[in-house]
């Protein structure tokens, strides 16, 4: 991308003295007239490059003015890295780590294998869900709307949106924008759309609000759940609930208690546990409990 290759010159350029354009060139794989476009959009943003000619000529940025090379510390330099390898490991490429080379060029030793952060970002639904992630980009990047068939619990419906954020949170990727279907702002899942299509509508961008993606928000609770564990279950709710979710009886058993958002991942949830867990409240789930097993019970009813 261009603006990819525009940085990745500005980062050699406060890091070497002076270079030619033909090793720019070589470096980013592009004509002498793209170099020159470059240099030139740079001059434009306010960087005060210099060009040479001669055998001693080159490209540099006016002394005067030369940033501080250590703009970011070796550390942040290793979280950079870190974000854009987890970016590679969503859709399988090395794009971002091939960016970070470039940036890199001239630099000691930040490229070396020695970062202590390293970060995977793919899923179990890597092979559908990278096209998805390149598909709502280059929507997104030309003010396109976006098309696609989305399931939710309630309904599975055709949406067409304005899109205009991708979102990683809660382990997942969403896609927040306006839909036309509901006339104003909404919170996509990306695992929940089927048949992403870029339209050749083209919109004019919107006063956009930052999605509120705190937890309160999304998921609001007000189910008071309290439950008797096995203590087996312990290493489970450490992990799902955090240390403080319970509270261990005289006889081993964890006593559970949590807000919960919706009944039917509750149900769920609880039955993953099988008979290791004992719903005490609220009655009226422990009842659907119930009601369940013994529909389960009737469908495996003459079963050996």
């Amino acid at each position: 991308m261009k603006i990819d290759r525009q940085i990745g010159i500005l980062s050699i350029l406060l890091q070497k003295d002076m270079v030619t354009a033909p090793y720019l060139m070589d470096l980013f794989e592009v004509s002498r007239r793209t170099i020159n476009r470059d240099i030139e959009d740079l001059c434009k943003a306010g960087i005060p490059i210099v060009t040479k000619q001669g055998v001693n000529g080159g490209i540099s940025i006016m002394e005067n003015y030369k940033l501080d090379k250590t703009l970011f510390t070796y550390g942040e330099m290793q979280d950079i890295l870190a974000g854009l390898r987890s970016l590679d490991s969503v859709n399988g490429t090395n794009r971002y780590g091939k960016l970070m080379e470039k940036l890199s060029a001239g630099s000691s030793d930040f490229m070396v294998g020695n970062q202590s952060v390293l970060i995977d970002l793919s899923s179990w639904y890597k092979d559908s869900l990278a096209p998805k992630i390149e598909i709502i980009r280059m929507a997104i990047e030309q003010c396109r709307k976006l098309e696609f068939v989305y399931y939710s619990p309630k309904e599975e419906s055709v949406r067409c949106i304005e899109p205009y954020y991708l979102i990683f949170r809660w382990t997942s990727w969403y896609v927040w924008g306006w839909c036309k279907n509901r006339r104003d702002f909404r919170l996509f899942k990306l695992n929940r759309m089927d048949n992403p299509q870029i339209s050749e509508q083209v919109f004019v961008k919107r006063q956009v609000p930052m999605p509120d993606l705190s937890n309160q928000r999304i998921f609001p609770g007000g189910i008071k759940v309290k439950a008797l564990f096995e203590p087996e279950c312990k290493w489970r709710l450490v992990e799902e609930f955090g240390r403080g979710s319970f509270k261990e009886q005289e006889d081993g058993k964890l006593l559970f208690q949590a807000d919960y958002t919706d009944s039917e991942n509750l149900i769920t949830w609880l039955m993953s546990f099988r008979d290791k867990v004992e719903l005490l409240e609220p009655e009226e789930i422990r009842k659907e409990i119930r009601n369940s097993i013994e529909n389960m019970k009737r469908k495996y009813e003459g079963y050996i």
